[in-house]
């Protein structure tokens, strides 16, 4: 964070649940203005909500994400708001249907890969035009990359590919960023219990062809490392961590 800007402000994609509701509540009780972005505002209400006294410095804005359009308003009311931007949190993502990649339909493709990879494109776009013309300039873009960003689960195609072509964009923001003093990092989480991990007590496929219960742990580490990331100075950056559940089978494969 600029040492020189005394109320940062922050965008939240996906803030209406899960890992992006941790991290907004996080960032909002050490301070921070945030501009909590999803699809359903009764979510986002729900995590304004939640952040009590904190709630006067939020903002929530109903945006779909993979609409260019809807992203350039996104980011209009943040400027219109707030003035500048100093953290862009990409989180917003979802998967297809576990279904044999050879049955997956071309729509179900393209909606993963416009909301998990386009969509973080298009708000990138947005967070440069906006942290390279400020004053004091430069910011930082934080994407949720998923342990999927480094090997697949069963029938995952498209979550899988996405979040593998995050890690690149995340590497390509972090080398145009620096001319504009913009810091890229990815965080990438496995098994924080969320809306999105409730069924893995009850068991989750595996490479063998077995269904297994595979553990979580408290998603609130993950606000935690979202919120040590923040707090960097923009002359140093966290480029990729993992949080995961410990004991997950992620280690021991292959």
């Amino acid at each position: 964070m600029n040492s020189e800007v005394k109320n940062p402000v922050a965008v939240i994609t996906g803030a209406g649940s899960g890992v992006g509701r941790a991290s907004a509540l996080a960032l909002l009780r050490d301070g921070w203005s945030v501009v909590l972005s999803g699809r359903r505002i009764e979510r986002l209400e729900e995590t304004r909500q939640m952040a009590g006294d904190d709630a006067e410095r939020t903002l929530a804005v109903v945006a779909d994400v993979t609409q260019p359009e809807s992203v350039t308003s996104l980011f209009a009311q943040v400027r219109a708001n707030f003035g500048r931007l100093d953290l862009l949190f990409n989180n917003a993502g979802s998967g297809a249907p576990p279904l044999p990649l050879e049955d997956l339909s071309l729509e179900q493709w393209r909606y993963v890969v416009d909301l998990n990879l386009t969509a973080c494109f298009l708000c990138t776009q947005e967070a440069f035009r906006i942290m390279k013309d400020q004053d004091p300039r430069g910011g930082r873009i934080i994407n949720n990359g998923s342990i999927s960003a480094d090997r697949p689960r069963p029938n995952s195609a498209p979550y899988t590919a996405t979040k593998h072509a995050l890690t690149g964009l995340t590497k390509s923001t972090a080398l145009d960023g620096r001319k504009y003093d913009i810091a890229c990092g990815q965080i990438d989480i496995g098994n924080a219990a969320t809306e999105m991990t409730a069924s893995m007590g009850r068991g989750v496929p595996q490479p063998n062809g077995e269904r297994m219960p595979e553990p979580t742990f408290d998603v609130e580490h993950v606000a935690e490392a979202i919120l040590y990331m923040a707090r960097l100075p923009l002359d140093a950056n966290v480029p990729f961590i993992t949080v995961m559940a410990t004991k997950m089978p992620l280690f021991g494969r292959g």
